[in-house]
């Protein structure tokens, strides 16, 4: 089993926010990048669902991030932190920083997004990327912002039953910042940067939605829509229990180990 970092690796992003990394594997094997989604980490996301154990067993190098505002990473409260643009410079710091020319891409909701504005920008960088829980447009659009900051502010309950999902989801994992997590998400809703099927990235993309979640259309969607795009559905699972599906696990680290073929039909 992949032994997990005693402690992260503090990689300073370009406006001085301090970013956790996470490294797993042999160092010489061909890397990594995984990012995960939102209010969850790397640990959570990749090594407690077995991702980092098999990506190993299957002779690859695992670099993980913890996005600004989840994890061990700093988590400013001010929704401009949380660009598309700032996000996706964090990848691209964190490539520079373990001195990686090229990385093949692993990121799931947030991180899938990011992923895909990342293979767009950085296309010599990111040769390949699996892209888990990404439909087109806006992010959170139905996340009440006010309803949430009243929860904080004096334990106010969630009407909205997607937005009460995700803030209990978010509380419940120990370290989170539910005034950061929430400024992340105006940030992302006030952003015009979003994945687009007109303008998908020419990778070889594996996008993958779990077949209870309601985005799952507009997933395939965007697979359709890039030239090199294959769409795989996870089976029995929702947004928040898709990560840790075996089914997910198996065609995401095939179609990452491959050398140029596309994925899955």
């Amino acid at each position: 089993m992949a032994a997990a970092s005693p402690t992260p690796r503090g990689v300073i992003a370009t406006d001085g926010i301090r970013l956790a990394t996470y490294e797993w594997g042999d160092p010489d094997a061909p890397p990594v990048l995984a990012v995960h989604g939102f209010a969850s980490s790397a640990i959570v996301n990749w090594f407690d669902t077995g991702w980092a154990r098999d990506l190993d067993r299957a002779g690859m190098r695992i670099v993980a991030l913890d996005q600004r505002g989840h994890g061990a990473s700093d988590k400013p409260h001010r929704a401009e932190a949380y660009s598309m643009t700032q996000l996706v410079t964090d990848v691209l710091t964190v490539l520079d920083t373990y001195m990686l020319d090229e990385a093949a891409y692993l990121g799931y909701s947030l991180g899938g997004r990011v992923g895909w504005q990342a293979c767009l920008d950085l296309p010599h960088r990111i040769p390949r990327a699996v892209l888990g829980g990404v439909p087109d447009g806006q992010p959170l659009t139905r996340f009440d912002t006010d309803a949430a900051r009243a929860y904080l502010d004096d334990g106010t309950p969630v009407g909205d039953r997607l937005t009460n999902a995700y803030v209990t989801m978010a509380d419940r994992i120990p370290g989170n910042d539910l005034v950061a997590l929430v400024a992340l998400v105006e940030g992302m809703k006030n952003d015009a940067v979003q994945p687009d099927p007109a303008d998908p990235p020419r990778q070889p993309l594996l996008l993958a939605t779990g077949t209870e979640d309601p985005i799952i259309e507009r997933s395939r969607a965007l697979a359709d829509a890039a030239p090199l795009g294959a769409f795989v559905p996870i089976p029995a699972r929702n947004h928040f229990t898709a990560p840790v599906s075996h089914h997910f696990r198996r065609d995401g680290i095939a179609f990452l180990a491959a050398s140029g073929a596309r994925g899955p039909a």
